[in-house]
């Protein structure tokens, strides 16, 4: 495993597939069209990936449609499909080097990070495999000679539309649950990160899943991405990404299944009676995970005064000690920002944070080399209405807020458009469970942080979305409840 760490690894991956992948074919788009996919370590183009335009999104579409109405896919034998799910994670584990590599090249996470999302994406496929023989209706008692039951059915056609800070792991969170419910697929990655999802998409179609059942359409969210979620053929939509987006999503998608995974602002609460050392680590992984480029980020970290100015203290000496350049290289711990866009748009929240009065303590400079790099940042003695304290920056900023008391850290973490994750550090299991039934958020870490798993439901409440993915409640996103009640022959009404 050392091996993957030698830096001349990022130059041996080569992109292989390009193309867009539709009713079971490789195709370049109608139009010729073409996009440029950047390496954020470097600043220069990787390669160039086919775009789909509204005709190769709605072909997309099309073949899924004709796959799910008349192909064997929903019709296959729980077993069968199960057989499937645990060939794709096969082949996803034969391959898990050069996606890893892929990932880190088109992304620019830490190579070791990349290695655990491949990872969770083989898990999550050999997961729903486990569950496709357990997807069954009930039988129900009713008054009268009949018989009742119900069945669970394959919603139908659905359209995934994945972000870019974790583009093969979003992908396999929503395709391995559709295919287990025999739904069909056409999956949208983020223009910026591409690869892994292109080639994933051919090496589950070289497992032999049906043609048409999965499709992939690289392109821009506002072209392929809102061809998909308009159009009428397209039964379901799930989309992980910003809180403005989602909304658009429902303003234009008509009446459809959606499941919407969008932006937090998440408080990170260390407590009085916290370890000091295991409250800094936490918080450090939170705030700085791929580089703060995470929806679930401890954006907001909210530390009791009697321990305040040693947590600062220690959260800056962490910072300052944090490891930052080529994610191909051993022991890099932060990559480089997605683009330079993001880079100014997270350079801008640090000029605010300044201007409104933050102490920056540490970092808050784009770092001197190629690439979209910026310092590990460290603000002290930020306040509920500062900018930095109110919205999603996405980047790797830690914002350190000081409270006295937990029924006031409680409603100031909830003061806030979001409701994704929270995070409490204690000793003490009755503030845990105060804190944990307190906060509105749908996932809550208590003394850890990111350590869900495939049977895990994640989602949240208020602006960052509805629905659940993973777990078996995930399910529901992508089957149909039907009931069917037949008179028994021979017997008279009631």
């Amino acid at each position: 495993m050392i091996s993957v760490f030698k830096k001349a690894f990022s130059h041996s991956i080569k992109p292989t597939q390009t193309k867009l992948l539709i009713n079971g074919k490789l195709v370049n788009s109608l139009s010729g069209k073409t996009f440029e996919t950047i390496n954020p370590s470097t600043g220069q183009v990787i390669c160039s990936v086919q775009e789909a335009g509204v005709e190769d999104t709605h072909l997309a579409i099309a073949a899924a449609r004709k796959a799910f109405d008349e192909g064997p896919w929903r019709k296959e034998s729980a077993s069968t499909r199960c057989k499937v799910l645990l060939a794709i994670a096969d082949k996803i584990e034969n391959h898990r080097d050069e996606l890893a590599m892929l990932e880190t090249l088109d992304n620019g996470k830490p190579l070791f990070f990349s290695h655990f999302d491949v990872q969770f994406a083989i898990d999550a496929f050999r997961y729903y495999a486990g569950w496709t023989d357990k997807i069954h209706g009930q039988t129900i008692p009713i008054s009268g000679p009949y018989l009742c039951y119900t069945r669970e059915e394959p919603v139908g056609v659905c359209g995934q539309i994945v972000p870019w800070n974790f583009p093969l792991l979003m992908a396999a969170f929503k395709i391995a649950p559709a295919l287990a419910c025999g739904n069909t697929t056409i999956l949208k990655p983020a223009e910026l990160t591409p690869l892994t999802a292109l080639r994933l998409g051919e090496l589950i179609h070289e497992v032999g899943i049906p043609d048409g059942v999965l499709n992939v359409v690289s392109g821009y969210g506002d072209v392929a991405g809102d061809a998909l979620v308009r159009s009428r053929d397209v039964d379901k939509i799930a989309f992980t990404g910003s809180t403005n987006v989602g909304k658009q999503i429902l303003m234009n998608g008509g009446i459809k299944r959606v499941t919407l995974e969008l932006g937090g602002k998440n408080p990170h609460i260390v407590m009085q009676d916290a370890d000091l050392d295991l409250a800094v680590g936490l918080t450090h992984f939170s705030a700085f995970l791929n580089s703060g480029q995470v929806c679930m980020a401890g954006s907001r970290t909210f530390v009791h005064e009697a321990i305040y100015d040693a947590f600062v203290e220690k959260a800056v000496a962490a910072a300052k000690a944090k490891k930052t350049g080529d994610p191909f290289e051993q022991g890099i711990e932060n990559g480089p920002q997605i683009s330079q866009k993001q880079t100014d748009k997270i350079m801008g929240y640090i000029e605010s944070g300044v201007k409104e009065g933050a102490r920056l303590l540490t970092g808050g400079k784009r770092m001197d080399r190629p690439g979209y790099f910026i310092e590990p940042t460290v603000f002290a003695d930020v306040t509920d209405d500062m900018l930095i304290a109110k919205e999603e920056i996405f980047g790797p900023v830690m914002n350190i807020i000081k409270f006295k008391t937990i029924d006031e850290v409680i409603r100031r973490a909830n003061a806030t458009q979001y409701g994704l994750v929270s995070g409490v550090v204690t000793k003490d299991l009755d503030t845990a469970i105060k804190v944990s039934n307190g906060v509105q958020a749908g996932l809550v870490f208590v003394n850890t942080w990111m350590a869900q798993n495939s049977a895990t439901p994640f989602g949240g409440y208020k602006n960052s979305g509805f629905g659940r993915e993973l777990g078996e409640i995930s399910l529901k996103n992508y089957l149909e409840t039907k009931t069917v009640i037949i008179k028994r022959p021979g017997l008279s009404l009631p």
